[in-house]
């Protein structure tokens, strides 16, 4: 007997709730793909809208993240694939495993403020990234944490580029610092 599209949807459907709840590298590895997504249409805000002296200086970095976090998105899709995986395919789905916060209205947000929000997307990616990468060595995934440790230093350094348009060292407001060191 052939199971119906319907049923075969909804046991992904299953399979994935239940994936995202233990979780797996697999789950974790489509939040990556959604933030990479979301980031994506991120980037073309801020390329779009931004104003001032860094407008030039952002819109060719970002030009140039649009095109690495796509080849990323592709990429990784494929990886997952490769692994056994199901992949996000829905807008839907982008929506529900994204971690990153997006609004029409930051638009109108100083260039400063603007680059500011990558610089955390970046970091926020990081936390997904370092959770994926140990679950992958967990689940003795060598391709998928190869990959993932590859992503990490790429948005590393796209973390240090977008902070030096800012003035800032990689990791300046992005570390938690020990407010007691600073009381003598």
């Amino acid at each position: 007997m052939t199971t119906s599209i319907e049923d075969r949807y909804a046991a992904e459907q299953a399979q994935t709730d239940h994936d995202h709840h233990v979780p797996t590298a697999g789950a974790m590895t489509n939040h990556i793909l959604a933030n990479l997504h979301i980031s994506i249409v991120k980037f073309h805000q801020v390329r779009w809208s931004v104003k001032g002296p860094l407008a030039l200086s952002v819109r060719t970095l970002l030009s140039d993240y649009i095109a690495t976090y796509r080849r990323q998105f592709d990429a990784l899709g494929e990886l997952l694939l490769d692994e056994g995986e199901t992949v996000s395919t829905t807008t839907q789905e982008f929506h529900d495993y994204n971690m990153l916060n997006e609004s029409g209205a930051k638009k109108y947000l100083s260039a400063e403020d603007q680059v500011s929000e990558l610089v955390h997307d970046a970091d926020t990616h990081n936390l997904f990234i370092d959770r994926a990468i140990k679950l992958a060595e967990n689940e003795e995934r060598p391709a998928l944490a190869a990959f993932l440790v590859s992503l990490r230093g790429i948005n590393n350094h796209i973390i240090r580029e977008l902070q030096a348009v800012l003035g800032n060292d990689a990791r300046d407001g992005l570390d938690e610092e020990d407010d007691d060191d600073d009381e003598d």
